[in-house]
């Protein structure tokens, strides 16, 4: 991050938020980081985004108005946003959208200050690295077609739907939606191994989201070393051609670590 950064001190403390306003926190950085004076983050408007110091690390935050309730959709936009591109330039440990505290004062007394060195240590650790997000959906189509052909019972279940009126085969129906459900998932769990062994040479961490969609094939977080994105984002495009039509894969990132900071 770019710009002018002054040092937390007796500066910051004669210009702490009045009680009408509270200490929204973004995320912690290492203490030498420098940061744009037209950084702006949640609120409307958008409040300026200053760094609050301590140690060998900081907090990035802004005022917020406290009887303002958090949860537009431009906040998250905003909070993420900016994560992102400080993750972009150095090592960030993001907090939970919505982080609040009272005061800069109480951001160093009551986070920063009690868990400094496992921070600092954290961030050393993440250093030349970044995030990604694989989502990779099976396409409609082409893995019924997979189910179909690679399972007797629901070929004949489907057959027998197609023959019959739809008000004599509710129980067929559901026992094909249950049969569908259970071989994509199966395909799933294969798929997304497959996805984390293909990728392991040029990861240094994974983790295995959620299925976002009941087509979902992957969902996979990575952190890659920023010396190996290329070779990254090129295995990346050599399994989109593999899956072809199959599978439509998205790729998110580089972005803030969510998925690799468990403090």
């Amino acid at each position: 991050m770019s710009g002018t950064v002054r040092q937390s001190g007796a500066g910051d403390r004669a210009e702490a938020p009045q009680r009408d306003t509270a200490c929204y926190v973004y995320g912690i950085l290492p203490e030498d980081v420098e940061i744009s004076e037209d950084a702006v983050g949640v609120g409307d408007p958008p409040s300026r985004v200053r760094i609050v110091r301590h140690g060998e690390i900081a907090a990035l935050v802004s005022d917020v108005d406290v009887d303002r309730p958090l949860g537009r959709a431009q906040d998250l936009v905003a909070h993420e946003q900016l994560l992102d591109e400080a993750a972009a330039e150095v090592p960030v440990l993001p907090l939970r959208f919505g982080a609040v505290m009272t005061t800069p004062e109480a951001v160093v007394e009551e986070l920063l200050a009690p868990h400094h060195d496992s921070f600092a240590a954290a961030l050393k650790q993440l250093e030349g690295r970044s995030q990604f997000v694989l989502k990779a959906r099976y396409a409609e189509q082409p893995v019924l077609v997979e189910v179909l052909s690679e399972n007797a019972e629901a070929r004949q279940l489907r057959e027998r739907i197609r023959q019959l009126p739809e008000e004599v085969t509710r129980n067929e129906r559901i026992r094909l939606g249950e049969l569908i459900t259970q071989i994509i998932g199966a395909k799933r769990e294969a798929d997304t191994q497959a996805v984390i062994d293909r990728f392991e040479p040029f990861t240094a961490g994974t983790v295995v989201r959620d299925p976002s969609h009941e087509r979902d094939a992957a969902h996979v977080a990575f952190l890659v070393e920023n010396d190996r994105q290329a070779d990254f984002e090129r295995a990346v495009g050599e399994l989109r051609s593999e899956w072809g039509e199959r599978v439509e894969i998205r790729l998110l990132g580089p972005m803030a670590p969510y998925d690799f900071v468990t403090t």
